[in-house]
């Protein structure tokens, strides 16, 4: 009998102890899936929200900042400035993408973003109080859910002067606070634009061409500045950035990067023999052909075109620069005074931009001639400020 009941007593005493391991085997299951779990949470909310020097919270504060002093006034006094909107640590010996975008035309960001491999800078045009919200709110949006806006691109807002932007609330518009991804902030943006025609403002406010322009490139060295509906050549930053490294003998010297327009039906070209192709069956055709042919004609196309092909990105040809010629160049300045400064103008041998769609008289929104005509006394203007300020040098515009 004793025998018995020590048995039974041991055979307890082990399943004891095997239903404490079952329970303990449980417990570290339980907390391992716990584990997972939680960080399958975190997985998704770096996701939405990557950890960066520039995080979620971080770009809200900066956008706080921004916005608080209620921006500065232009030199005119006609607009409001908000400079640093987004920021972005920045080379100032990188090359720039300088852009301007009404808040509609923002929808092209992508596109330059996926070309363009380097910084890029954007100055938004909000014509209507409407508008500035949206924009701050976008910026939310966009440095939120797309890390090339956060790791590469600052962005500055203007709008007029009698308006001021407000302090973006992800919740206001509510849509966008729904959003989880870049592509949805892009796609939703698509869906609330309503583009105009060139920059038609549907208001009596004039966009601001110039102070967009020279706020998007304020403070780099070099900059190539274009417009946002342009697409650059794949590799043309990295091509730039090696020939600049390699030497400083540029100094003096305009790069000049060809730029073309296509058809919107074609797929756009990414590099010479794709846009090459394209030019030869009048797809593709010099930028402004339609409209200011001698604007775009000193960059001699026809040269450009029948070069021998080079796998290294350098300058081909030198052009001098005349009236009215208007080309997009590697530099710090605009071409007019780069000219009198005594800058050479050298055309790329590879490099080249595309506008999206032939630029057409009818397709200009009509305040276009108007805006026109006070361009020409600015520029009559800046040629007297140039000649007082380059007093010694025999070049004119």
């Amino acid at each position: 009998m004793q025998m018995s009941y020590a048995i039974r007593c041991a055979f307890y005493q082990l399943l004891l102890a095997a239903l404490m391991l079952v329970a303990m085997l449980q417990l570290l299951y339980l907390s391992l899936l716990s584990g997972l779990h939680g960080q399958e949470e975190q997985d998704q909310y770096f996701e939405f929200f990557p950890p960066s020097p520039r995080s979620v919270d971080q770009v809200k504060a900066q956008l706080r900042t921004a916005l608080a002093s209620g921006g500065v006034l232009d030199a005119s006094g006609d607009y409001r400035v908000y400079r640093g909107l987004l920021k972005t640590t920045m080379d100032p010996n990188d090359v720039i993408l300088a852009t301007h975008a009404s808040v509609d035309n923002l929808l092209h960001l992508s596109g330059l973003l996926e070309r363009w491999e380097g910084p890029l800078s954007v100055s938004v045009f909000a014509a209507t109080k409407e508008e500035a919200q949206l924009a701050t709110v976008l910026a939310y949006a966009l440095s939120s859910h797309c890390p090339d806006m956060r790791a590469r691109v600052a962005m500055h807002l203007v709008c007029p002067s009698r308006y001021e932007a407000a302090v973006p609330d992800p919740r206001e518009p509510g849509e966008f606070a729904l959003l989880r991804s870049c592509q949805e902030v892009f796609d939703k943006l698509a869906r609330v634009a309503q583009p105009g025609i060139n920059y038609a403002l549907g208001t009596n406010v004039s966009y601001p061409n110039n102070l967009l322009r020279n706020l998007a490139r304020e403070g780099a060295n070099y900059a190539l500045v274009i417009d946002v509906d342009m697409v650059p050549s794949e590799g043309l930053w990295r091509g730039l950035r090696e020939m600049l490294d390699q030497s400083n003998q540029w100094g003096g010297t305009a790069l000049v990067v060809p730029a073309f327009e296509i058809r919107r039906a074609r797929r756009m070209p990414m590099n010479k023999n794709e846009l090459v192709q394209l030019y030869q069956v009048g797809e593709v055709r010099p930028f402004y052909y339609g409209l200011c042919t001698p604007c775009q004609a000193p960059t001699n196309y026809s040269r450009w075109v029948n070069l021998p092909e080079e796998s290294l990105l350098r300058p081909a040809y030198v052009v001098p620069w005349q009236d009215p010629w208007e080309p997009f160049y590697v530099a710090g300045g605009k071409a007019c005074e780069l000219h009198v400064a005594g800058f050479d103008f050298e055309v790329l041998n590879e490099g080249f931009l595309v506008h999206k769609g032939f630029k057409e008289a009818l397709k200009f929104h009509p305040q276009k001639e108007a805006e026109n005509q006070h361009n020409k006394i600015l520029y009559r203007q800046f040629k007297q400020e140039l000649k007082a300020k380059y007093p010694n040098s025999p070049r004119r515009c």
